[in-house]
Parts: structure tokens; C-alpha cells; sequence
């Protein structure tokens, strides 16, 4: 909270206008009562001031002299009133609009420093909490901000100033004051001590109903294939009714305070009435004293729990802050090198993976040992396993969506981590295993990988990425719509377009994570001949699940649990790599396999019964 409440520093001189705007608000506010003390006294009863009326005037002299007199002080309160109004509107202005800044700049901070943020840190921060922070806990601070700027100043003033008025009242009776504020402070104290534990709750419960909320809504189409639709709702309401539950009983708590405040108040009246009372009967205090300092112990009373009501408000603010702060001071585990090294080599698109080890933050074993591999500049590496054999981490090593935990990768000759993040990733084109698409034109999404591309640029990488037939099947081209994350174009489509937008970039490598999934066969091979004709020059890095994706790459390498099975050309794999020989027999015919090895069915047949 106090590095948040930093906020305040950049807004030194809205302060202080603030704060000298509320002074005069407050001289404003305390100076009422004296007038209608004045009015009372002097201009109703005539009691013995400067300026009473003399006792040998006339009747009409009398009435003359009392209206003039309750006309100036009622002109000076309505002044007074005016200046009140005028001094509260700007307050209200000045600090609404430095709350708004304060919140915006947060956003901002927040935003930038999510953007920054690796794989590892994505992974610790689920993405509903962290829109949670962004969007809530900043609205929180916020409406905090603002309350602290228009009450939290205000009330101590207001305090401290009434009670020296009270002072001057004469009535002698500050002890009521006292009682009032320790009964105030007492029963706000009562109150925190039930609603705090519950507002630190509240924000862990509206994590969970995001998530939830958004794990229903993406998993949509798959809880109605499923028919899951009553238990998903059910998951809802639980996570529903458990925030709405603690809602509800701070609620429930927090509406306590009016009417026992107004309880406290009236009793503060009528303690007061009941004292004065016989003191005005014995003619040692005027009805207007009275009536000043019952004015006057209400503002004081108010003040404290305007302060009270703060010291309620801010601990909720504070869990809030600590959420911000927590993103804030989180540091990205992907950091820019203090030196980097030029990212120019002579032999551009070289990747080298250098007895690689992996192991996801918090996990215990490593999930890749010694990955240790070339590929060259200007060729095709493949890489294949089964499921969970490490494939797509192999490749998220290389635009550093994590680091390495032994080992090196290299690029052009130069360890990644020595290199300048802009520099490294302008030079890959990355096809992740989800098409992600923006919403926008289809231009738009293409231009996301170069924003400077032509035209005919993006012709060309749709022509390469096999995406032109259904781009120009309709009248508007490049300028269809696509909307968000993609979903009124199908998965194919979908993947095609991820691979144009990489092709724009025009990078030394392009690396495609398991990216011909949802392709036909036909339209497969086009585009891997689409890709090894007009991408002569450009390293290529496939990750796939079938072997005619990769059976033609200069290299292919085999995972198995995290380590490298087998290297080498399709027919060398073949005779020397079990794993990749299972997959490629579990995928191909033997005529199939034959023709892709170089044999005849026969002599496939007779190596197999061999073995």
C-alpha cells in the first residue's frame, strides 16, 4: 500500500490546491454555526453583544434594527453557503480526476508490466486473476484515492477546527464530545474487526468466479457436446453463491453503521438538549450557544467517522494493493542482457541447442536432458515424439519464452540470452500450436508481423501459406473481418492465416509448433511445397505428430520423455530410431513405408519379419 500511496507524489501540486480548496470549505462550513448562533441570540432574543439593540429604542425601531441585522447575517451565511458549495464542487472535481489519473496510470503500469512478462510468470499468474487486478483491485484504488483526497483531509481539519470553535461557544461541555467520539470509535472498531477478514476473502472469490466464468465461456462448445451444461452451471452458482455469501454478510454488517450512527447522533442531541437545558434555565447559556455547539459536536462527530469509516475502507483498498503491488514488483525471469552482443552473423538462421536442460519453475524434475542439436541455416528440422515428449518446449526455447536451466541455445552463433529480445524475435517467425487472430481485417492480422507490409507482401504470404482460396473467395479480400480470437473462420483457416502473418515478417527462421495440424493432406503438401520452393534461405523448424509433414526435412529429430532419441534423415531413422519407426508404422501403410524408405514392398516385408 505505501508504495502505491507513491502515486500520490506525482500529483504534489493537485494536492495542495486540493487541500487549500478544502480549507476554505471547511472555514466555510464551521463559520455557519456562529451566525445562526448570532441570529438566535442577538437578532431573535437580543441578548447582550456588541451591537444589541438598545433598550430605550421604540418598538418599530426595535423590529427595524433586528430585521437589518438578521438580513446582514443571513446574507453572510447565504455567502458563506455559496462559497461551500463552489469550494465542495471543485474538491470533488480535482479529486475525482486524480483518482481517474492515479487509476489510469496503475492500468498502464500494470499492463506494460504483464506484456513483459515470460511464459513462467504467465503460469504463476492465472490470466482471470490478472485481469482481476487489472480492471477491480485498480478500481478499488481508485475510489480510494478519491475518497482519501475528499474525506480522509477533510475530516481532520473539520475535527481539530470545531473543537477549538467549540471552544469558543462558552457551553462547557466537551466531555459529551468526548463520549460521543470513544462510543464511535468503539462501535467502527467492532465493525472492522468482523467486515476486514471478509474483504480479504472477497478478492481470492471474485478470482474464482472469473476463472470459472471464463473457463465456461471458452469451453463452451465443448460442455454442450458433452451435455455438462447442469454441472458447469452448478460449478458456477457454487463459486456464485460463495461470493455472494461473503457480499452479504459484510452488507448485511456494514448496514449497521447508518442507523446505529444516526442512533448515536440523536442521542448526542438529546444529551446535549438535556444538559443545556438547566444551564439556560439558570440564564448561564443561550439557546444560540446551545444550538452552535450541538452544530458543532455533529461535525466533530461526523469527522471521526468520516476517519473511522476510512480506516474500514483502506484495508479493503490495502488487499487490493498488495494484489497490484504483487505484479508490479513481480521481474519478468526473462531479462534483457546488461551487454547483449550484435545479433549479425554471416551464417544467419543457424540454431544451435547445446546439451540442453529444462525444468518448468516449482517442478521437480527436468522435463528436457541434454537436447543437443544443429539446425542449419537454410534447412528443415523436424521434430516429432509422442504426446508429452517435449516437443513444443524444445521450440519456446529458442525466442526465450523461457530460459534454459543447463545448456545453451544459440542463434546465429550467439547465445539467445546474450542477445536483445527485439532483436532475437524479429528474426524468428513463430507459428504457435493455437492460431491466435486478433479481432480486425484479415490485413490487420497479417500486418501484425511487419505493420509496414505491402500489399503484394501479404498476396505473396497467403499465396505461400495456402490461405489465398478462402481470403479472395469473397468480395472483401484482405479487408474480411476476423472476429475475436478467430471464430468465423475454421481451424484450418485459422492456421493458415497464424503462418502468413509469420511469412510477412520475412524472419531468418520460422518456426512452426505442431502449426499443419488442422490441415488436409492436400493442402499440407502444397504448402510444404509452397514453403521449401519460395523459403529457399530461411531455416525452418517443424514440429509435427505425422511423418509426411517432416519425412523430406534435411533433419529430424526424435524426442522420447523429455530426451533425444534418434537423429538423421527419414531412411537413417528408419534403420537406426525404434521410437520414430513405431510412429512412422503406426501412421503408414507398408507400401507407404517402403516407397518413403526406398525399398521395395518385399524387401520391406522381409526386414520386418527380420526383425
Amino acid at each position: 500500500m505505501k508504495n502505491l500511496l507513491k502515486n500520490l507524489s506525482n500529483y504534489k501540486l493537485h494536492i495542495l490546491f486540493i487541500l487549500a480548496v478544502l480549507m476554505v470549505q471547511a472555514y466555510c462550513d464551521l463559520a455557519l454555526p456562529r451566525y445562526t448562533q448570532n441570529i438566535i441570540d442577538i437578532g431573535i432574543f437580543n441578548y447582550g453583544y456588541e451591537g444589541a439593540i438598545p433598550e430605550e429604542a421604540t418598538q418599530a425601531e426595535m423590529a427595524a434594527t433586528q430585521t437589518a441585522y438578521l438580513w446582514s447575517e443571513g446574507s453572510k451565511m447565504l455567502i458563506m453557503s455559496l462559497i461551500m458549495f463552489l469550494a465542495s464542487a471543485v474538491v470533488a472535481y480535482s479529486a475525482s480526476k486524480v483518482g481517474a489519473s492515479i487509476g489510469r496510470d496503475l492500468r498502464s503500469r500494470l499492463f506494460s508490466k504483464v506484456l513483459s512478462y515470460s511464459n513462467a510468470e504467465m503460469d504463476h499468474f492465472s490470466t482471470a486473476s490478472l485481469i482481476t487486478r487489472c480492471t477491480n483491485d485498480v478500481q478499488q484504488i481508485q475510489l480510494v484515492m478519491t475518497m482519501i483526497l475528499r474525506m480522509l483531509l477533510y475530516a481532520p481539519v473539520m475535527a481539530a477546527w470545531g473543537i477549538v470553535n467549540v471552544a469558543g461557544t462558552g457551553a462547557s461541555m466537551t466531555w459529551i464530545i468526548v463520549l460521543a467520539v470513544l462510543a464511535v470509535i468503539g462501535f467502527v472498531s467492532l465493525i472492522m474487526s468482523i467486515t476486514i477478514p471478509k474483504f480479504k476473502a472477497m478478492q481470492t472469490l471474485v478470482d474464482g468466479l472469473n476463472l470459472v466464468s471464463r473457463e465456461i465461456l471458452t469451453g463452451l462448445p465443448v460442455i454442450r457436446a458433452f451435455g455438462s451444461e447442469k454441472m458447469e452451471e452448478k460449478r458456477f452458482d457454487d463459486a456464485n453463491k460463495a461470493l455472494t455469501d461473503t457480499q452479504l454478510f459484510t452488507s448485511r454488517v456494514m448496514s449497521l453503521m447508518q442507523p446505529t450512527m444516526m442512533l448515536m447522533m440523536n442521542g448526542l442531541v438529546v444529551l446535549i438538549t438535556w444538559t443545556a437545558a438547566s444551564r439556560i434555565d439558570e440564564g448561564s447559556m443561550q439557546i444560540g450557544q446551545m444550538t452552535a455547539f450541538i452544530t458543532y459536536s455533529m461535525m466533530i462527530v461526523l469527522s471521526f467517522l468520516m476517519m473511522s469509516f476510512m480506516s474500514i475502507i483502506l484495508p479493503r483498498a490495502g488487499v487490493a494493493a498488495d494484489r497490484i503491488e504483487e505484479v508490479i514488483s513481480t521481474e519478468s525471469s526473462i531479462t534483457e542482457p546488461e551487454e547483449p552482443e550484435a545479433h549479425d552473423s554471416g551464417n544467419r538462421g543457424e540454431v544451435v541447442f547445446s546439451h540442453v536442460c529444462f525444468r518448468y519453475p516449482g517442478a521437480e524434475e527436468d522435463v528436457l536432458s541434454d537436447i543437443d542439436f544443429t539446425a542449419g541455416a537454410g534447412e528443415t528440422t523436424a521434430i516429432i515424439g509422442s504426446t508429452g515428449s517435449g516437443k513444443s518446449t524444445v521450440v519456446n526455447l529458442i525466442p526465450r519464452f523461457y530460459d534454459v536451466t543447463g545448456g545453451s541455445v544459440s542463434v546465429n552463433g550467439i547465445d539467445v540470452r546474450k542477445v536483445k529480445l527485439e532483436d532475437l524475435r524479429s528474426s524468428i517467425g513463430f507459428v504457435p500450436q493455437k492460431g491466435v487472430l486478433f479481432s480486425g481485417t484479415i490485413a490487420e492480422n497479417l500486418r501484425f508481423g511487419n505493420e509496414d507490409a505491402t500489399d503484394e507482401e501479404l498476396k505473396e504470404a497467403a499465396d505461400i501459406a495456402q490461405a489465398s482460396e478462402f481470403i479472395f473467395d469473397k468480395e472483401e479480400g484482405m479487408e474480411r473481418h476476423v472476429s475475436q480470437g478467430g471464430s468465423n473462420v475454421s481451424g484450418g483457416q485459422k492456421q493458415r492465416l497464424a503462418i502468413a502473418r509469420a511469412l510477412v515478417r520475412k524472419p531468418d527462421i520460422l518456426v512452426f509448433d505442431d502449426s499443419f495440424s488442422a490441415l488436409d493432406m492436400k493442402t499440407d503438401a502444397r504448402l510444404r511445397e509452397a514453403l521449401e520452393k519460395e523459403l529457399r534461405g530461411v531455416t525452418r523448424i517443424i514440429v509435427a505428430q505425422r511423418i509426411s509433414t517432416i519425412v523430406k526435412a534435411d533433419q529430424i529429430v526424435v524426442l522420447d520423455e523429455g530426451r533425444i532419441a534418434g537423429k538423421g534423415t527419414h531412411r537413417e531413422l528408419m534403420k537406426t530410431c525404434r521410437v520414430y519407426r513405431e510412429i512412422a508404422e503406426s501412421q503408414l501403410s507398408e507400401k507407404e513405408l517402403a516407397e518413403l524408405s526406398g525399398e521395395t514392398a518385399g524387401k520391406a516385408a522381409y526386414r520386418k519379419e527380420a526383425e
